[in-house]
């Protein structure tokens, strides 16, 4: 595969932190290739690292050894500036994790317009990219309630849709269905499914549950912060 093939790479990725003067390893020199447009979860129990790995891949922490690198780009993302990375993860990735992280005061609508405003969008443009993922995901009469208002399958759907307005290259996914019963993660699963036939985006899915790992393309186990 060439790089061109590659949506994200990661070369032996380490992460530690120092506890009581004792150095505790959470990665170990993981090396990942993500392809463009395909769908990967990454299994592993409590504790295994795989959140870590997720938000180092995403650029939300760098690593404590390694590299990443995003599509042909052979820049090591975190030789960036804060404000490149700030830029390049807004424009580049999308997010969605366990914890919805909707803004409580704003409407559906509101949230999932506030990436494409961050990123200089009209509000007009921005309002109606908005309304056509809100009624893709099933939520087209829901665009005035706000979190409190919806169920919490609402909620993820919501974060689902603001997380793919400005159509990122890698869409990072993190125990989405983790508060979700039966119904809802059943459902949420489906709208990822179809959300990446509509768009191709790549998929990197982090979670314990084996019957949400199968419906992806690729799996990976981590155990002890390596991959096999």
């Amino acid at each position: 595969m060439t790089d061109a093939g590659i949506v994200l790479s990661a070369k032996g990725i380490g992460k530690s932190f120092f506890k009581g003067g004792r150095e505790v390893s959470i990665l170990r020199e993981v090396d990942l290739e993500i392809l463009a447009g395909e769908t990967l979860a990454i299994m592993g129990a409590s504790g295994a690292g795989k959140s870590t790995l997720l938000h180092v891949l995403g650029t939300l922490e760098p690593p404590t050894c390694g590299k990443v690198f995003f599509g042909s780009d052979r820049r090591d993302l975190f030789s960036l500036s804060e404000r490149e990375i700030s830029y390049f993860r807004n424009r580049s990735l999308g997010f969605v994790f366990q914890f919805h992280y909707l803004l409580p005061e704003f409407t559906a609508l509101e949230n999932v317009m506030m990436p494409a405003l961050i990123a200089g969008y009209s509000r007009g443009e921005a309002m109606q990219q908005a309304k056509d993922l809100l009624d893709f995901v099933g939520l087209a009469q829901r665009l005035d309630h706000r979190p409190a208002e919806l169920s919490g399958g609402e909620q993820q759907r919501v974060a689902v849709a603001r997380s793919v307005i400005l159509r990122p290259k890698l869409l990072l996914a993190d125990e989405l269905t983790g508060n979700l019963d039966s119904a809802n993660n059943e459902l949420v699963m489906a709208l990822l499914a179809e959300l990446h036939r509509a768009t191709g985006v790549a998929i990197l899915l982090v979670t314990h549950d084996a019957k949400v790992a199968q419906k992806m393309q690729r799996v990976l186990v981590m155990k002890d912060g390596a991959l096999t």
